[in-house]
């Protein structure tokens, strides 16, 4: 594991902040990408992440999702300070001192931001956000391809089932499911609109909010970060949150007051879980896939 930063990728920090970067401080948590403190000649702090041969796109994309969430000022994400370029790209953000604790009123705040920033409508399920790369969607190295339908009155679940249906294909290169459990998510992918609810307006989603991915600082308030986002059904991000976290009964009830939910959503967790159960089996393998195919598995076996 490396302790520190490459030295021309601390040069081009400093050169995009404007500042001599004065001390380093490696940052743990990641899985995909390398993270550090950065401490400035000017007091500042900023957070760098970056992946020797990623994209620059990879981040580019994640700069823009960060500003298209953080257009509702309830729920705060780290502000931008700029997107790296060369042999190992990166992202610059302003640092947040993480260690808080989410308490009752803090899971309230987490359901209302979020609440208020699935309000927004997106214009087409698959949307990317304003000023993003000309690139598809992505998961760190994952490719969750592009919807081609964009007309935004069409449910999610044909968009959907086209990303399955890629992610399928990226878990059978990488061996991370066989050939038995990818037919069983190609036949959910193919009755999909029996599964995916009534059509909803599509929504800004986080597109990977799990419960790391939900920063808490000194103070208590929750932080977005770490994003995928695009135009979705919210449910997808209530069904991840749900997947690697616990999200709290005061959560639930302040997203609804602000935002009510179908009364059958639950009966379409398992249905959205599948994008991130696929995603974990391409990048990690374990037992990912054989949880994705018992998902798909409740719906049409």
């Amino acid at each position: 594991m490396r302790e520190i930063a490459d030295s021309e990728l601390l040069r081009s920090a400093a050169t995009v902040l404007d500042c001599e970067v004065v001390r380093i401080t490696r940052c743990m948590g990641g899985d995909i990408n390398l993270a550090w403190k950065l401490e400035l000649a000017d007091g500042r702090e900023a957070f760098l992440k970056s992946r020797p041969q990623a994209p620059v796109e990879e981040f580019e994309l994640e700069a823009a999702g960060l500003g298209w969430l953080g257009g509702c000022d309830d729920l705060p994400v780290p502000e931008v300070f700029g997107v790296i370029g060369g042999p190992q790209p990166g992202l610059l953000l302003e640092w947040i001192e993480p260690g808080g604790r989410l308490d009752g009123r803090g899971e309230e705040a987490l359901g209302r931001g979020l609440a208020r920033i699935h309000r927004i409508e997106a214009d087409h399920h698959g949307q990317l956000p304003d000023g993003s790369p000309d690139w598809d969607l992505h998961v760190g190295p994952v490719n969750l391809g592009r919807c081609a339908d964009e007309d935004p009155g069409h449910g999610f679940g044909p968009c959907y089932a086209l990303r399955l249906d890629g992610l399928v294909r990226q878990a059978l290169d990488a061996g991370a499911i066989d050939a038995g459990q990818a037919q069983v998510i190609n036949e959910l992918c193919g009755r999909i609109e029996d599964f995916a609810g009534p059509p909803e307006p599509p929504s800004r989603t986080h597109g990977d909010l799990w419960s790391g991915n939900v920063l808490v600082d000194m103070a208590g308030r929750p932080c977005l970060i770490d994003p995928a986002a695009h135009g979705a059904h919210r449910e997808l991000d209530l069904a991840m949150l749900a997947l690697f976290g616990a999200p709290s009964d005061r959560f639930f009830a302040a997203y609804k007051e602000e935002f009510p939910l179908e009364p059958d959503y639950r009966h379409r967790v398992d249905l959205w879980q599948i994008q991130p159960l696929l995603i974990h089996a391409i990048l990690f393998g374990g037992t990912y896939g054989a949880a994705a195919t018992r998902a798909a598995g409740s719906y049409v076996r």
